[in-house]
């Protein structure tokens, strides 16, 4: 009897196919913003970073993750993106060699205010309070007294 193998797709996780055109289409959106091509001022003169790319399984819709330098404005950049993914979808299509290019959708990052917000909860409760740890440290040096 042999094993049964593990689907990822069972799972959850994309396939290589999802990955590849994801990050097909992260680094061509990224040389779009870098090239400043759109016509749009709030968006022309911004350091915008594509940080994820995540294609529906059927690669016919992609969810590309953005945040501006200094996360000023998420809502009115995120806003200014989805007017203007048909420009971007259009670009993508001239630089990524696919037979169908998915329509884009332009959402937030917060992934590293997520991070940040995990990361002082877990500084808060390795540094509970001044002097707790250390009155249990004395109390174990004398004994338990």
């Amino acid at each position: 009897m042999t094993p049964k193998r593990h689907n990822a797709r069972q799972a959850g996780m994309p396939s290589q196919r999802q990955l590849r055109m994801g990050e097909a289409i992260r680094h061509a959106l990224a040389e779009v913003t870098a090239r400043g091509d759109i016509r749009d001022p709030q968006l022309r003169d911004l350091p915008i970073t594509i940080t994820e790319v995540r294609p529906s399984p059927d690669l016919r819709r992609a969810t590309a993750f953005v945040t501006p330098l200094g996360g000023q404005n998420m809502d009115e950049i995120v806003g200014a993106l989805n007017r203007a993914r048909g420009f971007y979808r259009a670009k993508v299509a001239q630089m990524v060699e696919a037979k169908y290019v998915p329509e884009i959708t332009f959402r937030a990052d917060d992934s590293f205010e997520q991070a940040q917000r995990i990361a002082k909860l877990l500084h808060e409760t390795t540094h509970e309070g001044p002097g707790a740890a250390g009155e249990d440290e004395e109390d174990l040096d004398n004994g338990g007294e």
